[in-house]
C-alpha cells in the first residue's frame, strides 16, 4: 500500500497516562513545505505528541491523520514516511557509523544503500570515522549521526525532538540549512526545541504546548523568544 500526504491532523488529541492527563484535546495541522516549531516547558507534553505523531503512541481519544489517512488505517505504509529523532537517539553503541546507517538503510528497502550511507556520513562529518563504534563517539556525534538516520529515506513527515542538543556551532548551521532544504523539498517538519533563537528565521508557525494543550503563537513582530515569553505571560 502506498500512501502519499500533504498535511499532520491532529483533532482533539487527549492523552492520558492513568490519572495524568499528558495532552487535552490538542487540534493542529502541519501542512508540507512547512517547518512548525513546537515550543513549551519541561514536561508540557511535547515529546508525547511527537510520539503519537510518530505512530510509536497511540492517543486516549481523538484523531490523527496523514493526510486524508487514519492513523490506525494506515499502519506500516505511513510509518515508512515517517522520520523521527527522539530523546532515545536509536543508534546502536556496539555497531559502528556505517553499520548503524546500513542496518536502517536496509530496514526502509534502499536501493543503493552504500551510497546513501556514504552520503550520510559526509552530511554527519564522519566520513573519516566510518568504521568506529558508536560507542566512542561524542554526544554531538552521536546526534548528528541520529539526525542522518532520521532523514536517510528522505522522509515525507521529519519529527525531530531537541535535534540541536550538543551540536557546536557549525554543526547547528548545518542543521539550519537541513531543515530549510526539507521546507523546499516539500517535507513536512515538526521539532520542538528550547533553542528559539536557532530556530527563529527557520520555523515558518510556532506553536505553544501547555498544561497539555495547543494554541499558535502570534506570527507579530518582534524576536520569537520575546514572542514566546509574551504569550506565556498572559496565559
Amino acid at each position: 500500500m502506498n500512501v502519499s500526504f500533504d498535511t499532520l491532523t491532529f483533532s482533539d488529541v487527549t492523552r492520558n497516562f492513568g490519572r495524568r492527563r499528558a495532552l487535552s484535546r490538542v487540534s493542529f495541522v502541519c501542512r508540507a513545505g512547512e517547518v512548525v516549531a513546537l515550543l513549551g516547558p519541561n514536561g508540557a507534553g511535547k515529546s508525547t505528541l511527537l510520539s503519537i505523531a510518530s505512530t510509536l503512541l497511540k492517543p486516549t481519544s481523538g484523531d490523527v491523520r496523514y493526510g486524508a489517512h487514519p492513523a490506525a488505517a494506515a499502519g506500516a505504509a505511513v510509518r515508512r514516511q515517517i522520520g523521527l529523532l527522539a530523546h532515545d537517539l536509536f543508534v546502536y553503541p556496539e555497531l559502528s557509523a556505517a553499520e548503524n546507517l546500513l542496518f536502517f538503510g536496509r530496514l526502509y528497502g534502499l536501493t543503493d544503500v552504500e551510497r546513501i550511507v556514504r552520503a550520510a556520513l559526509e552530511q554527519a562529518k564522519l566520513a573519516d570515522r566510518p568504521d568506529d563504534p558508536v560507542a566512542g563517539f561524542s554526544r554531538g556525534m552521536r546526534q548528528r549521526l541520529a539526525i542522518e538516520r532520521a532523514l536517510l529515506h528522505s522522509p515525507r513527515l521529519v519529527l525531530l525532538d531537541e535535534p540541536f542538543t550538543g551540536l557546536d556551532d557549525a554543526s547547528v548551521e548545518a542543521l539550519r540549512g537541513r531543515l530549510a532544504s526539507l521546507r523546499l523539498s516539500g517535507s513536512i517538519v515538526l521539532l520542538t526545541t528550547h533553542d528559539l533563537e536557532v530556530i527563529d528565521g527557520i520555523a515558518d508557525r510556532a506553536l505553544i504546548l501547555t498544561a497539555g494543550k495547543v494554541n499558535e503563537l502570534d506570527a507579530g513582530p518582534g524576536p520569537l523568544r520575546e514572542r514566546y515569553r509574551r504569550a506565556c505571560a498572559v496565559a
